[in-house]
C-alpha cells in the first residue's frame, strides 16, 4: 500500500546510486541503476517455491518476470527492514538460471553492487523464466541467513527466495506466489489463498512489498488456535514443531494469547490490518529469533517453549514484541525506515523508538495479558537495569551512537559486549522508555501516561494499511500534547549521554530502586538455563557457558585485572574442574577466607593459572520497594479494560 510522501533525501540516496557497469551481455554497456518510480510494473510476477526437498534445508524457486526486450536489471532484496542491515542472504543463491523462450540469457553482477544483475533481454521476449535453489549455509552462519527447516517443519522467508525487476516501487510491482508443500504438511501465513491442490497452495496475487512481508510455516506437526473468535480481523496463532507435543497449547496460555490480543488493541486502540497470523516455529534445531511483519510474526523459539515454565518466562515477550511492531515500525515507521524498494539504503537513527519503545511495550503487556506476573516483570526490568548500569562501553559510546550503528551490531558477536556495546537499543531502549512513562505520570499526578502516547501516535486511521513515517520532531510533539514538558531536552540527554552512569531514571520515578543479594531473581534463573550461561558480571565481572568458555568480560573488572578476556576457557577452579557451581562456590568462599580466586586458563592451546582478587560475594540484581514513594510500575502493567 501507498505511503503518503515520497521524501526528497530516498531520493537524493538513489542519485547517488547511479554508477555505470560492465556487463556480460555486451562490451562495456552503460546501465545506471534505475530511479525507481511509483507507477504500476507492465504485467505480473509469478513464483514457485517447491519445499519438497526442506528436510534437506533446499528450497527449489522459479519466477516468471515479464519483460521487454532491451536491457534489463535484476535485484536481489538486500535491506530487509526486520533486519536493520544490508545482510540479504544472496551468498545462498546457487544454480541460477535465466532464460527466454527456452535460450539461456547470460547476465553479470553489479561490480559495485553485489545485489544487483544486468542483462539484456533478447528481441521478441516477452518474459524471463528464473529459477535457482536456495541452500542453507549450515553451522555458524551469521544471524539471518540461516535456513530454518528440519525434516518435520519449514521457516520460509521470501526475502531469501525471490528477485524483483529494478526501477519501480515494490508496491507497484505484482506477484502471484505458490508453494508447494511436503506430503500431508499444513501451513500458516498471512496472504490470501486462491485455491489448494493436495500439497499445492496457490495464492492470491499480492504486491510484491506485501509478499516479502508475509513470511510462510509449515509442517507436520501443526496447530492453528483463533484468539479473536468472531472478530472482524481475525487473529490466529499458528504453531509448528518438531513433535506433536511440542505445538500442544495449555488452557492457561490459550487464555493468556487471547488476553495478549485485548491487551494490545486496549493499548493502541486501533488495528492496521484485516487479519493478522502470529506464526511460531518451536525446534531446537534452528536458530531461535523473533521478525516483525505487518501482518503477522514470526518468532523461532525452544521446543519446549509452551511445556517449560522457565523457558516459558525466558521467551514470553517475544510474540508480543513483533506483535506491537505491527502499529510501532510497520504502520508507523522512522522516515529514514522506509524506501521504496529493498535494495536502498537505510538509516537507524532512531531505533530507539523502533526497537526500544517497541521492547518497552513487550514487557508491559506479556504482563498485562497474564504471560508475565508482575513480580516477574519487576525480575526482568532489575536484570535489564544491572545489565545497563554495568555497561563499561557508555563511557565512550552513547545510546545514539548504538542505534545509528544498528547494522553492524547485529552480527558483531557476544564479545566485549559491555565495552563495544551491542544492540543496547533493546534493553536501554526499554528503560528510557520506562524513564518517559514515569516522567508522565509523575508530571500529571498519575492521570496521564504513555498508553495516551499509544492511542495518539498509532491510533489514527483505524482499518488503515498505509504506512506513516514519522521524526523525531513528531515524537517530541505527540509527546507534549499528552504532558507539556521540554521533551526534546529530556530525551536528548539521555540519547547522547557519556559516562559512568546510567541516565535513565525510572525505576527510581516508578518507586523501586535496584539492589543486589547473593541468590538470582527467576529471569535470572530462567537465563541461564535457557540460554547456556553463567552470569558472573556483577561479582568478579565475567559471563561464561556451562563449559567455561568466557563470553564476556567487564572492562576494568576484576576477572579483567586478573587477565581474563573473551574467547579464553576456564578449565579449573582452586584446583577443581569448572562448573558454574564451582566457581560459584569459590566465590562465595572467597568472601570468607579473604584468598585470591585461582582459575586455570586455556588460551587457544596455552594454559596459565590467574588469580582474582574479589572478595564481594555473589551479587544478583533485585527490586526492592522505595518507601514513601508511589508505586507507578505496578499501575504500568496492572491489565487494561
Amino acid at each position: 500500500m501507498k505511503v503518503a510522501l515520497l521524501h526528497s533525501n530516498i531520493l537524493m540516496v538513489a542519485l547517488s546510486a547511479m554508477c555505470v557497469v560492465t556487463c556480460a551481455y555486451g562490451a562495456h554497456a552503460v546501465i545506471p541503476q534505475s530511479i525507481p518510480q511509483d507507477a504500476p510494473y507492465p504485467g505480473a510476477l509469478t513464483i514457485n517455491i517447491d519445499l519438497s526437498d526442506a528436510s534437506k534445508r533446499i528450497y527449489s524457486v522459479h519466477e516468471t518476470i515479464p519483460v521487454k526486450a532491451g536491457p534489463f536489471t535484476l535485484y536481489y532484496p538486500q535491506w530487509i527492514l526486520p533486519d536493520h542491515a544490508p545482510d540479504g542472504p544472496i551468498a545462498n543463491i546457487a544454480g541460477l538460471i535465466i532464460t527466454a523462450d527456452g535460450k539461456r540469457v547470460a547476465w553479470r553482477r553489479d561490480l559495485r553492487d553485489m545485489y544487483t544483475l544486468h542483462m539484456n533481454v533478447p528481441i521478441g521476449a516477452r518474459k524471463l523464466d528464473v529459477s535457482f535453489q536456495y541452500l542453507s549455509p549450515g553451522h555458524g552462519a551469521l544471524f539471518g541467513i540461516d535456513v530454518w527447516a528440519t525434516p518435520y517443519l519449514a521457516d520460509v522467508d521470501f526475502t531469501e527466495v525471490s528477485f524483483y525487476p529494478a526501477g519501480y516501487y515494490v508496491r507497484d510491482i505484482q506477484i502471484q506466489p505458490t508453494v508447494v508443500l511436503p506430503f500431508d504438511w499444513k501451513f500458516g501465513t498471512a496472504m490470501a489463498v486462491a485455491d489448494q491442490s493436495g500439497d499445492v497452495v496457490h495464492f492470491k496475487p499480492v504486491s510484491f512489498n506485501n509478499f516479502i512481508d508475509s513470511p510462510l510455516i509449515a509442517g507436520r506437526y501443526f496447530n492453528r488456535v483463533d484468539l479473536a473468535p468472531g472478530a472482524k480481523a481475525p487473529v490466529h496463532l499458528n504453531i509448528v514443531g518438531d513433535t506433536a507435543a511440542d505445538v500442544h497449547i495449555n488452557d492457561r496460555q490459550f487464555t493468556e494469547f487471547r488476553s495478549l490480543v485485548r491487551q494490545i488493541y486496549a493499548l493502541f486502540g486501533s488495528r492496521h490490518f484485516d487479519r493478522y497470523d502470529l506464526l511460531l516455529t518451536l525446534s531446537d534445531h534452528i536458530p531461535h529469533d523473533g521478525l516483525e511483519h505487518h501482518k503477522s510474526s514470526d518468532s523461532r523459539l525452544p521446543a519446549d517453549f509452551l511445556s517449560d515454565s522457565d523457558i516459558f518466562i525466558l521467551a514470553a515477550s517475544v510474540m508480543p514484541h513483533e506483535f506491537i511492531h505491527s502499529w510501532n515500525g510497520k504502520f508507523r515507521r522512522p522516515v529514514d525506515l522506509w524506501t521504496p524498494n529493498f535494495n536502498m539504503p537505510e538509516r537507524n537513527d532512531m531505533e530507539w523508538v523502533y526497537e526500544g519503545l517497541t521492547e518497552y511495550w513487550a514487557g508491559v503487556i506479556t504482563t498485562r495479558s497474564g504471560m508475565w506476573t508482575a513480580t516477574q516483570y519487576l525480575d526482568q526490568i532489575a536484570s535489564v537495569a544491572a545489565s545497563m548500569s554495568h555497561r563499561t562501553g557508555r563511557t565512550w559510546r552513547s545510546l545514539q551512537d548504538v542505534a545509528d550503528a544498528a547494522q553492524l551490531l547485529y552480527t558483531n558477536g557476544d564479545e566485549w559486549t559491555n565495552y563495544r556495546r551491542g544492540t543496547d537499543f533493546y534493553p536501554e531502549g526499554q528503560l528510557l522508555w520506562l524513564d518517559v512513562d514515569t516522567k508522565i505520570r509523575a508530571l500529571s499526578d498519575n492521570k496521564h501516561s504513555l498508553d495516551d502516547f499509544a492511542h495518539k501516535f498509532y491510533g489514527m486511521d483505524n482499518g488503515s494499511y498505509v504506512t506513516k513515517t514519522y521524526n523525531f520532531e513528531d515524537v517530541v510533539n505527540t509527546l507534549n500534547q499528552v504532558q507539556p514538558f521540554d521533551w526534546a531536552k529530556f530525551l536528548r540527554s539521555r540519547l547522547d549521554y557519556t559516562g559512568p552512569n546510567l541516565p535513565e531514571h525510572g525505576v527510581d520515578r516508578g518507586g523501586w530502586k535496584l539492589v543486589y543479594t547473593n541468590e538470582p531473581n527467576a529471569a535470572d534463573k530462567a537465563k541461564e538455563k535457557g540460554m547456556d550461561i553463567t552470569d558472573l558480571a556483577y561479582s568478579i565481572g565475567l559471563t561464561a557457558s556451562k563449559r567455561g568458555e568466557v563470553y564476556d568480560v567487564q572492562w576494568g573488572g576484576p576477572a579483567f585485572r586478573a587477565g581474563l578476556v573473551p574467547g579464553m576457557t576456564i578449565v579449573g577452579v582452586d584446583g577443581v574442574g569448572y562448573s558454574s557451581d564451582v566457581i560459584k562456590d569459590s566465590i562465595t568462599a572467597a568472601s570468607k577466607s579473604k584468598a585470591p580466586i585461582e582459575l586455570l586458563i586455556k588460551n587457544t592451546n596455552v594454559y596459565s593459572t590467574l588469580k582474582v582478587d574479589y572478595y564481594g560475594g555473589l551479587k544478583y540484581p533485585h527490586l526492592a520497594r522505595e518507601r514513601g514513594t508511589a508505586d507507578l510500575v505496578s499501575d504500568i502493567v496492572a491489565p487494561r479494560k
